[in-house]
Parts: C-alpha cells; structure tokens; sequence
C-alpha cells in the first residue's frame, strides 16, 4: 500500500516521500498518528505541496540541528554505578540513560540518535557518536564512575569559648652594675726539679745446688715368735 508520508520517519522517509508499506502498518499505526496519508489520487495533487512545505520546515530543522550539535558537541556525561570488588557494574548506561540526562541539561535528541551499539557495563570514558540527521553529527563523552562507599560522618565538635587572656606586661631587665676587675697576681718562675740517677744494681752470685743424700732406712731384725707347747692330757 502506497502512502505520503507527514513527517520524518526513521529507517522509512522524509516528509512528502511516497512510500510502499504494509496495509496493516498503514492503516494501525501511521495513518491514525497522523505519520502518513494514503496516496488517494486527491491527496496525490497536494503532493508537490506537501513537498514545497517539508523542503522549507527541512532547512529549519536542519539549522537548528546544526546549532544543536554545536552546543553538544564534546561534553562529557558522568553516570556514578555500584560496582563489585572486580570494577563490575551492577547495572549498565544505556541508549535511554543518555538521552535522560541531555534531556536535563535542555538538549531534547531521541534515543535513536545516540549510536550505541550495546550497554556500557563498565568503568572508563566512552565516545558517543550521536546522528542528529543524514547531514548533522555530534560526539560526546560518557564517564562511567564507581559509587563512594558510605563512611559515617564525623561527629561535629562543639568549639570552646575562647577565653581573652591578660594583656602580658612588659618585663623591664635590671642591668647589673659594673664590678671592678682584680688584677692577677704575677706568675712566679717555677724551678726545676732535678731528677736523680739511680745506682746500678749489683748482680747476685747464683750458688751450685748441693747433691742431696738420701737416707737409708735400717731393717730391724725380726723377732721369733714362740708358739705355745700343746699340754698332755
């Protein structure tokens, strides 16, 4: 089924492009949206100005675009993600989450410009192509950053009162009167000692030790011993 397309369809047309589509995606979804027209042969004589009317809102468009992209055009997005022990994240930054969050800074781009091949599901910074239209691109930076553990806060102290303390006074150092110098007495002459010689020391004779004589001891005679004589009886 041939229909005339009212706007821009992604992957099918521009407005005012004749296109072929199925009868059940005409008749449910682009011709009740207001996406498409069928190509009757009424609506086929408004063709050339429906087209003179796209070709005009597609310069605009293609103007704002331009301006778009240059405002976008290499600013960085932070994404802050639970991670495991290992860097794992526990979720992911997706096609949407960047749409979201350039939608929060006044940037309204579709998801279906941001050329994201699949989920980032890690820490680091990522190049962004964004396709904002056939003839106008951008690129932007995501930074994927690990979640801060949560640390107890400090308990707040209380400051003292400050306390003035007593102006010093100033100290007024006595200086000591001169103390008139005794003159040291002169020095005698000391006199020598004289040092005596001592005499020699006449040498000893050594004497020759003596032979000793060793004495003999006397052997006493033995003396009989008398048995006593056996009585008869």
């Amino acid at each position: 089924m041939k229909v005339i397309l009212m706007q821009h369809i992604e992957k099918l047309g521009a407005k005012g492009d004749l296109v072929n589509v199925k009868r059940g995606y005409a008749r449910n979804y682009l011709v009740p949206r207001g996406y498409a027209i069928y190509a009757t042969p009424h609506n086929m004589k408004k063709l050339e100005e429906i087209r003179a009317i796209a070709k005009e809102e597609e310069a605009t468009r293609l103007e704002e675009l331009k301006a778009l992209a240059s405002k976008i055009n290499g600013i960085t997005l932070s994404f802050i993600r639970k991670t495991d022990e290992q860097g794992n994240l526990y979720g992911s930054v997706s096609d949407t989450d960047i749409a979201n969050e350039l939608s929060s800074k006044g940037h309204q781009i579709h998801k279906s410009a941001i050329l994201l091949e699949k989920h980032i599901k890690e820490l680091g910074v990522f190049d962004i192509e964004l396709k904002l239209h056939k003839d106008v691109e951008a690129q932007i930076k995501v930074e994927v950053l690990k979640e801060a553990s949560a640390e107890p806060e400090p308990a707040e102290v209380t400051p003292e009162p400050e306390i003035d303390a007593p102006e010093a006074q100033p100290v007024v150092e006595e200086t000591p009167e001169p103390q008139p110098v005794e003159e040291a007495p002169e020095a005698q002459p000391v006199e020598e000692e004289k040092i005596e010689t001592p005499a020699p020391v006449a040498e000893e004779e050594v004497t020759e030790p003596q032979p000793v004589i060793e004495e003999t001891e006397t052997a006493e005679p033995e003396t009989a011993v008398e048995e006593p004589a056996e009585s008869e009886e």
